[in-house]
């Protein structure tokens, strides 16, 4: 008897656990056939109304927990080169006050996908109000309202609420926690020697109708003595998609030891601020982002050598950047070859738009997402493998905002207006079919290869020579395709030109050498001065490695 009760108990037990499951599932079948809704509230990160691009963010908990330190996940991001590791959901918020709690629907604006779409299970989440609409290019960054990371069950039976309870702050810039100790030993100093850059420009004020300044540092050499006769050459250096003059203290400092210790020669840096709203303006004169080329030239240069020991020619004046950088010193260089010296540019966004990061878009019937074979295009690359693609870097800015994407911040510079006042679109973001009429005024005006093709007749006199370039065999943009093409039309030119292809280097690792990670940048740095001071001398290991 006692042996029955047992087996009926068991049974009893079973049918329960068998109804909880078939409840559950009844329950998870219900979540997921209604539009996946999540709660944001605003708990203790701001005490007055705020607004912004509300972003929320799902990644597999497993995966998350076993690739974080300890296991402990802080933090949960969106990636479009590796679009599996997370999701994103958007909505723009006009107003919400402290203690007021919004619905957002993570179907109705996501990458890569609704969250309805996302296979059941565990998940971290994490809020993020994105107060000044710059995610996609600066990503988290200062002002941002954060809520700690939760785990949810996908599909949820009940609205998770998110919190917003902190504001995200980024490092003190001259704090360099990630730089070697000698570096970080010498901010302090490098910080004495280097002047803030902030200068009103009237070119560009009158433009957008508001005040516009133009922004970086300027970092004088050991030794520079104002009262002094003597002159220095001058680097005007940029950064690339991404940077800002926060980030150029990295590149400050590393300059600032180089002088100190010999390994690069005494020379005035200039480095300068190309970030905007709209994404890097690239020092381009342009329609939407105004005449920043001009702005350049015309004011901010006569200034600085009014107010600074340069040596105030051409061959004094000298340019390098990396990335969009890179295509920004090139642009100036072929646009203004009389007022500088040369240009060391690495890694350029594409100087040939007949490879446009592999796509060729003087192709008829071209498609920035698909190859002719319906592949997708890829859009980066580690050591030739291809890792993301152009169609979810364009979908991944749409969730993250209108504005400041790299595809975007393209289409800034060198779109022409709309109707609406906006830059025309180069492709459908649907579909990926490339407009042909954008294309154009793309072609005619921004690609650098053809520009210097069309006019090497009046160019010839005064460019020839200037440009170099050094860009890796494994870029990670697939951006050495486009120099191979502009080194042809260099070279049925008869121009004389410096392209170096540096084998097996991608695109973050261009300046490394052994164990210096700035060996290329301080070898391009005595190849200038020698333009500057031809006949000084100079070290013997001044050439970059062979091409």
């Amino acid at each position: 008897m006692r042996r029955s009760w047992k087996i009926l108990a068991v049974c009893l037990l079973a049918l329960i656990v068998v109804a909880a499951v078939s409840v559950r599932a009844a329950l998870e079948w219900q979540a997921r056939s209604k539009p996946p809704i999540f709660l944001v509230k605003l708990d203790g990160a701001a005490t007055q109304p705020v607004s912004g691009r509300l972003l929320l963010f799902a990644t597999p908990a497993l995966a998350a927990r076993a690739d974080a330190p300890g296991g402990v996940v802080t933090s949960v991001d969106a990636d479009a080169w590796h679009p599996n590791k997370a999701a994103v959901a958007a909505r723009d918020i006009a107003r919400l006050a402290p203690g007021q709690t919004v619905e957002i629907d993570t179907d109705a604006l996501a990458f890569p996908t609704g969250f309805s779409h996302l296979p059941p299970g565990d998940y971290l989440l994490q809020a993020v109000l994105d107060q000044d609409h710059n995610y996609n290019y600066s990503g988290r960054d200062t002002g941002d309202l954060i809520s700690p990371v939760v785990s949810v069950r996908l599909p949820a039976i009940t609205p998770a609420v998110l919190k917003l309870v902190a504001v995200h702050t980024r490092a003190e810039p001259w704090s360099l926690p990630w730089e070697s100790p000698a570096v970080r030993a010498d901010a302090a100093d490098a910080r004495l020697h280097t002047v803030k850059l902030e200068r009103s420009s009237a070119l560009l004020s009158a433009f957008w109708g508001r005040d516009i300044a133009m922004r970086g540092w300027v970092l004088l050499p050991p030794g520079y003595d104002a009262s002094a006769t003597r002159r220095y050459p001058t680097v005007y250096f940029t950064h690339g998609y991404g940077g800002d003059e926060n980030t150029l203290v990295d590149d400050v400092v590393n300059v600032h030891v180089a002088m100190k210790q010999g390994s690069m020669p005494p020379m005035i840096w200039v480095f300068l601020d190309q970030s905007s709203p709209t994404g890097t303006h690239e020092f381009a004169n342009s329609v939407n982002n105004g005449p920043w080329g001009d702005a350049l030239v015309d004011e901010l240069i006569p200034y600085l050598e009014s107010r600074y020991r340069m040596d105030g020619d051409a061959h004094g004046r000298l340019l390098t950047g990396h990335s969009s950088g890179g295509w920004a010193t090139l642009w100036l260089q072929t646009h203004y070859p009389t007022v500088f010296g040369g240009t060391w540019s690495t890694s350029p966004d594409p100087v040939d738009f007949h490879d446009f990061s592999g796509v060729n878009l003087y192709a008829p019937k071209v498609n920035l997402y698909y190859r002719p074979d319906g592949t997708p295009w890829p859009i980066d690359r580690v050591h030739f493998h291809a890792e993301g693609s152009f169609a979810d870097a364009a979908r991944l800015e749409q969730v993250l905002g209108p504005y400041g994407g790299q595809l975007s911040s393209y289409e800034w510079v060198f779109s022409p207006r709309g109707v609406d006042g906006a830059p025309m679109k180069l492709f459908d973001p649907y579909t990926g079919d490339i407009d042909s009429q954008v294309r154009d005024y793309w072609v005619d005006r921004y690609d650098i290869a053809h520009y210097v093709q069309t006019h090497w007749p009046t160019l010839k006199a005064d460019l020839d020579g200037k440009i170099h370039i050094a860009v890796g065999t494994d870029d990670t943009w697939y951006l050495d395709g486009a120099v191979h093409k502009f080194q042809i039309v260099l070279d049925s030119l008869h121009a004389h030109a410096d392209i170096r292809f540096l084998p097996n280097k991608a695109h973050m690792d261009l300046y490394a050498q052994g164990n210096d990670p700035n060996a290329l940048l301080k070898q391009m740095a005595w190849q200038m001065y020698a333009v500057a001071r031809p006949g000084q001398p100079v070290p013997a290991n001044t050439e970059v490695a062979a091409r």
